[in-house]
């Protein structure tokens, strides 16, 4: 999880009274709520309100989402081309899911309307990478600055809105976790702390910097997603009255461009360039890097059989030295039991290079992966071809 973070005003210990004179209906406190992960077993923060964030008005059911996936009958790679997708819905709204299995779901989202109201995802981490766009993450735990090329990791159950500049042209890859979106447990020593070597270190993590106190009693819709069924609740007021918080369980963004690569004299495999870890699957950052310098060196990835992961690859920039025809947006599905690797004629125009602006996400999951009806839609069916000369 990220580091420790306090903000505003705390009382001196946990659980006792925070004094607020008068406070709500006299009662003289601020409003303890503690939030948790894995019951009490995990990172936590303890947020404290003006009023308390259990006054629901009114509980309303929003309908569902649905997911079509659909049934492959063959086993082979595949190639979603999504930068042409159209603009729809918001930040919410507008996600298209195109992958899925019981661990993780990756969906595209180009929005062309404002998030209208408030949403809390209760059944997965979300971690959205910017590809086009800035602006804020607004959450109770503070305002979120983010922009292009950052990861957003939202825990479970933090209430927010994504408000993108208006010049801002929204572009987003959205990943949504059955489990905890976490540091990769390599990376850090016995006392939490990133090593060193790491490709990254806490300063190149962003939490909230300040508290944004909304002290509002007014009817707030917040939209709540558990599964794939969608309640509006109405509060009494905005959850976001909350004057100060301590904890390891909030927002935050890490920007691709701070990944530190990790290189060798000969082509090091995927593992080095992890940047999350999740129940079931992990995401790494291929980001631009000096290529390896043996005089003998195959300078892009070898041949690679999935044994037991599927693989996306998410295209973001740059010219990705193993590949032909795929362009930013790209999506690659090699699942797991057929080989894959470079395209013909990549290595010998990759002998003379010394670095790659390659930029992308990979995400490799541990489960099959399925395909949806508006994947089949973008696929382009000739790609598992595609190692012909």
């Amino acid at each position: 999880m990220p580091p420790y973070l306090r903000l505003g005003s705390v009382p001196r210990k946990r659980h006792i009274a925070h004094p607020h004179h008068p406070g709500f209906l006299g009662e003289g406190i601020y409003y303890e709520e503690v939030v948790t992960l894995a019951g009490f077993s995990r990172a936590y923060s303890l947020v404290y309100h003006l009023r308390p964030p259990t006054r629901v008005v009114r509980v309303e059911p929003a309908g569902s989402l649905a997911i079509d996936l659909v049934d492959q009958p063959a086993l082979r790679h595949h190639h979603l081309k999504t930068k042409a997708l159209p603009r729809v819905g918001n930040p919410i709204s507008g996600r298209i899911v195109l992958l899925a299995n019981e661990d993780v779901s990756l969906a595209r989202c180009r929005p062309d309307r404002p998030q209208d109201e408030l949403f809390r995802n209760a059944d997965a981490d979300e971690l959205l990478f910017i590809n086009s766009g800035r602006g804020t993450l607004h959450t109770m735990f503070g305002p979120l600055p983010f922009r292009e090329l950052d990861y957003i990791v939202i825990p479970r159950c933090t209430t927010y809105r994504l408000d993108f500049e208006p010049a801002s042209q929204p572009d987003l890859l959205v990943i949504e976790a059955a489990g905890n979106v976490t540091i990769p447990s390599r990376y850090l020593n016995p006392d939490g702390q990133l090593k060193l070597g790491s490709p990254y270190s806490e300063r190149d993590l962003h939490g909230p910097r300040e508290i944004s106190v909304i002290d509002t009693e007014q009817e707030t819709q917040v939209l709540v997603r558990d599964n794939r069924r969608l309640t509006r609740y109405t509060l009494a007021s905005h959850p976001f009255d909350v004057v100060g918080w301590d904890g390891m369980m909030y927002p935050y963004t890490f920007n691709a461009e701070d990944f530190e690569p990790i290189t060798g004299t000969v082509h090091q495999p995927p593992p080095v360039q992890q940047t999350f870890e999740a129940a079931g699957f992990v995401v790494c950052t291929f980001a631009p890097r000096m290529l390896d310098t043996h005089p003998e060196a195959i300078k892009v990835p070898y041949a690679h059989s999935n044994v037991q992961a599927d693989e996306v690859l998410y295209y973001v920039r740059g010219r990705f030295g193993s590949r032909r025809g795929v362009e930013e947006a790209s999506i690659t599905l090699h699942p797991r039991g057929i080989p894959h690797g470079p395209h013909p004629g990549t290595i010998a125009a990759s002998r003379a290079a010394t670095r790659t602006d390659e930029l992308a996400v990979m995400v490799d999951t541990f489960k099959p992966l399925r395909l949806t009806r508006q994947a089949m839609e973008l696929d382009d069916p000739s790609y598992p071809l595609s190692w012909i000369d």
